[in-house]
């Protein structure tokens, strides 16, 4: 029990579940800015894949890595555009055109991963971001090295999270967007365009998505490999629930999950012995089931969140 609590309380832990959190936070922000303007997207897994390979394939060509990073959020806002043009003017299911982005974005990436490396048994290896110190700030205690000695896309998707609560709660913009996917009938009654702010929202929100997947070959590893995402885009979903579209519930939700799976992969050296290790590797996912299903009936989703809007609709 000492090891556990040793574990809970140590630096390092925390320093590595923000790392393990980052892709997450950056998908469960697009996936709130989407959602608060009342479009699901549930193409949030092919985009990530997208943006991994995107991101990753531009550095490997010689764009550097903050060109990958641009790279990425335009892949991402380029299947976010598809997605909100089919349901937000032609007003189709959510649903279904979210699945179909995923898969469309999933099998282009690996399509074009294939063409441009037809003969290549391990993927290329890149020189990916690296842990920084930020002067003044690394050397804080405790807070110090977890927060300030990680690498620049963690600190972007920590800028990301306080820029996107102060344009939502703070700005004429942000009034906006909450308002069109709670009522856009009274923004459209004010002169305001729903569908210029559901798909501006959607192709924003996609970028930042896609930026989680960047994440993982720019920064967490320094390759694109088939299968990386790994769900995490379907874990974003359920996290912006549990923060009930929050930013700042969304950072929590994501630091949760995060902070569950280094957990697990150092229980799994603590105890692995004793118990199959199939079992640490559920733990994170039944762990934000239980979270979720104990806030999910008290959520305050947005009023017209899957509603298709129509111009001069009542």
């Amino acid at each position: 029990m000492s090891d556990i609590f040793d574990i809970l309380l140590s630096i390092n832990f925390w320093n590595a579940a923000l790392r393990i959190s980052t892709p997450l936070i950056f998908g469960v922000i697009g996936a709130l800015v989407c959602e608060r303007a009342g479009v699901l997207n549930l193409g949030i897994e092919g985009i990530f894949t997208a943006g991994a390979m995107a991101g990753w394939m531009a550095v490997w060509l010689g764009a550097g890595l903050w060109g990958g990073v641009l790279v990425a959020a335009l892949a991402g806002a380029f299947f976010g555009l598809i997605h909100a043009i089919l349901t937000v003017p032609l007003g189709l299911s959510q649903h279904v055109s979210g699945i179909g982005v995923t898969l469309f974005a999933t099998a282009l990436s690996y399509f074009t991963y294939r063409t441009a490396l037809p003969d290549v048994s391990s993927p290329p290896r890149i020189e990916a971001f690296k842990a920084i110190d930020v002067p003044g700030l690394s050397d804080l205690p405790i807070v110090g090295p977890i927060l300030f000695q990680q690498t620049p896309m963690t600190i972007l998707a920590l800028v990301i999270v306080a820029v996107t609560a102060f344009v939502l709660y703070r700005t004429p913009l942000g009034l906006a967007i909450r308002a069109v996917g709670d009522n856009p009938s009274a923004v459209e009654s004010q002169g305001l365009s729903v569908y210029g702010l559901r798909i501006g929202a959607v192709v924003v929100g996609s970028s930042l998505m896609a930026l989680g997947g960047a994440f993982l070959t720019m920064s967490a590893f320094d390759a694109f490999f088939f299968g990386m995402v790994n769900g995490r885009g379907w874990i974003c979903i359920a996290l912006t629930v549990f923060a009930s579209w929050k930013p700042g519930k969304a950072l929590i939700g994501a630091l949760l999950f995060g902070a569950f799976d280094a957990f697990q992969v150092r229980l799994q050296t603590e105890i692995g012995t004793i118990i199959p290790g199939q079992i640490f590797l559920m733990l994170p996912y039944i762990l934000s089931i239980a979270a979720l299903v104990l806030v999910a009936r008290k959520a305050d989703y947005p009023r017209a969140l899957l509603v298709p809007y129509f111009r001069g609709q009542r």
